[in-house]
């Protein structure tokens, strides 16, 4: 159940600025993760908000500017693929969820993060919420805007590397992408360290 309990629950203890972090993008084999964060007024309702994961592209692209428009603040932030290469994705992640929060024009004094493990960002009462994007609307409504902003820049990038049809898989690691890999090699934009079996773990 998606709602504002657990934002109330901590509201009571005196936290003023509450809020939900998520990212997208974690498991695909190019492109950068991405992290948003929102603080949204307790109570907002948002008509047909969910974890992202369950709504589709179309449903989230009309979610997009409804989240911005009640939004206290908001912030997108990304972690490349060099970087996830160079400093692993779960540290990715992390930058990614530090960007967002930096990028924010209002500071939060707790940040409810999707998952079991802190970024340690260093703003705020960091306190974790497993499955959070399935209850928290703070959070549902960062995994919202984390998933349409990564979603968006892989479309731009498949302009940009037609031969790869990101537009279709948003660069995760489907057959018609493994295909295009076979038959076309790597790119600047995919992650090396993801793809140690096909470049061995000499060349990443």
């Amino acid at each position: 159940m998606i709602d504002f309990e657990i934002e109330k629950e901590y509201a009571k203890k005196g936290f003023q600025v509450i809020c939900g972090i998520d990212e997208a993008g974690r498991g695909p084999l190019a492109g950068p993760v991405c992290a948003a964060a929102v603080i949204l007024p307790l109570g907002t309702e948002i008509a047909g908000l969910n974890d992202s994961k369950k709504l589709t592209e179309k449903k989230r692209e009309v979610l997009f500017p409804i989240i911005i428009e009640n939004a206290v603040a908001y912030g997108i932030g990304f972690a490349s693929e060099k970087e996830i290469d160079k400093i692993n994705i779960l540290n990715a992640t992390f930058l990614a969820m530090r960007r967002a929060v930096e990028a924010m024009e209002t500071t939060p004094d707790l940040l409810l993060i999707d998952g079991n493990q802190r970024p340690k960002i260093g703003i705020g009462t960091e306190v974790t919420v497993v499955k959070g994007d399935m209850k928290s609307v703070s959070i549902a409504a960062a995994s919202v805007l984390a998933k349409v902003s990564r979603d968006r820049y892989m479309l731009e990038k498949a302009r940009e590397y037609p031969q790869y049809a990101f537009e279709k898989h948003k660069g995760y690691g489907t057959k018609l992408h493994y295909e295009r890999i076979a038959e076309f090699g790597v790119a600047p934009i995919h992650r090396r360290s993801f793809l140690k079996k096909i470049l061995g773990d000499t060349d990443v």
